[in-house]
């Protein structure tokens, strides 16, 4: 196989990966950011309880990202974690803090130590929401590197308008992710109550996306070129619209289950939208489209990557059967007993 064909698959690879992560430690996001939202005791820990069991394996996508992400693309690897240093110190420090504030939650029944942990843990979780976000959308834009790969910016760089925008929508679609993801693991009256904060938080995301989509337009065009090339493309901007109005329509009919799909399924036509329109870029630099890392120049070997291949196609379908069966044990509404958070 020619490297170039290794070096596409491996881009799909790191897509997945990307993609699987948002899913769903995104939903243990958006659960987050809604916790300080419920009322009582009881129903934040019915919240915790609906994420207890699967957060951290949810997280164990992201550390195989960036592994893959080193071993595929190791210049990639070394810029970006260079580049981004503090903002990425900035991410482990809200993962921690948010580990820690779910272990440590339940562990007293002062109110105001639990008062104290759900703060960190709501504010955690809309950070890293909202961040992850920021980070995408630094990548469209562009950062400032050299021929080096040395990151030569500032960072106030990273908190321009468009990675904001960009920001400010993957937390609306996060905490509409979460807002699902709790409908479908509650019932009674916090069911009720998470039906109520649906339609607002849909309306918040298609406000956000829809503000995304002009930005876009406006401070990176080139975004565009390829849907301009092969029309036909505009296809997943409309498959994301059709996707959140089944979010809508399939939780109103009680198919919260479905809603859940659709609303992944929202979430992987967005990644296809990032990919068409950034590829064969993984990290554009901002100040010579020459120092651009693409999938081309930036890989590792043919052999290193075929034997990476190889370890994938039989670690991956691993982890997605344990990650099934661990969502097959815990399916079903949350009850809380004396072993839950």
């Amino acid at each position: 196989m020619e490297l170039s064909t290794y070096q596409i698959l491996w881009y799909l690879v790191i897509g997945f990966l990307i993609t699987g992560y948002t899913i769903l430690d995104g939903f243990d996001l958006g659960v987050g950011s809604l916790h300080l939202l419920a009322k009582g005791d009881t129903n934040r820990r019915v919240f915790l309880n609906a994420i207890g069991p699967v957060w951290d394996g949810n997280e164990v996508w992201l550390v195989v990202l960036i592994g893959a992400t080193f071993a595929g693309f190791p210049n990639v690897y070394a810029t970006v974690l260079s580049g981004f240093y503090n903002l990425i110190m900035l991410f482990i420090f809200a993962l921690m803090f948010r580990a820690a504030a779910i272990e440590f939650r339940s562990k007293r029944e002062s109110k105001t130590w639990r008062k104290t942990w759900d703060i960190v843990f709501a504010v955690m979780s809309m950070y890293l929401a909202f961040s992850y976000g920021l980070v995408l959308g630094n990548f469209v834009q562009g950062i400032p590197f050299n021929a080096e790969g040395e990151y030569v910016g500032t960072f106030a760089r990273f908190f321009t308008p468009y990675p904001l925008i960009v920001g400010l929508t993957s937390f609306s679609l996060l905490f509409m992710h979460g807002c699902i993801y709790l409908l479908m693991k509650t019932e009674g009256e916090i069911h009720d109550w998470l039906r109520r904060w649906l339609k607002p938080s849909i309306c918040f995301f298609i406000f956000s996306y829809v503000l995304l989509t002009v930005s876009t337009l406006y401070y990176a065009p080139a975004m565009m070129d390829r849907m301009k090339e092969f029309p036909v493309l505009f296809v997943f901007p409309v498959i994301t619209f059709i996707c959140v109005f089944m979010i809508y329509y399939q939780s109103t009919h009680d198919r919260d289950g479905w809603a859940f799909v659709f609303s992944s399924l929202s979430i992987t036509s967005l990644f296809i939208l990032f990919g068409l329109g950034t590829f064969p870029n993984l990290v554009h630099s901002s100040l010579d489209p020459n120092f651009n890392l693409t999938v081309y120049n930036s890989s590792s070997t043919a052999k290193t990557l075929g034997i990476l291949l190889t370890i994938v196609l039989i670690g991956v379908p691993m982890v997605l059967a344990y990650g099934y069966w661990i969502y097959y044990i815990f399916r079903g509404k949350v009850k809380l007993d004396h072993t839950s958070y």
